[in-house]
């Protein structure tokens, strides 16, 4: 059994960390250090991070795959709707180094919200019931992998989350 599966916790904390790191270090080179970074303290509201740089705050649901994974779908919280400006991001990663990149983004521009997941599949629980059945997570939508938009850079997708930098500081 691999180490991404046995630790998997761990490397999702891991990448969470590197993923902010990289935004903060744009921030830096931007010569804006303008970003903010909080945590919830209960996982129940559909992100993981928020974020706030250039007067736009994003509630940042994070998913990652390692580059090459055939995973051709993630699962999205209804909730992250009522944020303003929630979104999806999801991080590509190298297994051995952990590199980040690319990106894939779902959400709407900078102040708006997210756009709509009418229409899109309900989950399912991946366990099945004693019956057999997998019974469905009326709250959780399925995202195709077509539905996002890609950046093979970290400045794309930090322009995707806050627009275009203005002016330094």
């Amino acid at each position: 059994m691999s180490k991404h599966t046995v630790h998997s916790s761990y490397r999702e904390k891991l990448l969470e960390h590197l993923f902010v790191s990289e935004l903060l270090k744009r921030s830096w080179c931007l010569d804006r250090c303008d970003l903010e970074v909080a945590k919830p303290e209960v996982d129940n509201a559909g992100y993981d991070i928020i974020l706030e740089a250039h007067g736009h705050t994003r509630h940042v649901q994070l998913k990652a795959s390692f580059q090459g994974s055939s995973t051709p779908k993630q699962k999205v919280n209804l909730r992250l709707a009522e944020k303003p400006s929630g979104c999806v991001v999801w991080i590509y990663f190298e297994e051995e180094t952990l590199a980040l990149g690319p990106y894939l983004y779902f959400g709407g521009e900078p102040g708006q919200p997210l756009p709509s997941l009418a229409g899109t599949k309900v989950a399912k629980h991946t366990k099945a019931e004693h019956t057999g059945k997998k019974a469905e997570r009326p709250n959780i939508r399925e995202l195709n992998r077509g539905e996002f938009t890609a950046f093979d850079s970290l400045e794309g997708i930090y322009t995707a989350l806050f627009g275009a930098a203005p002016a330094p500081l």
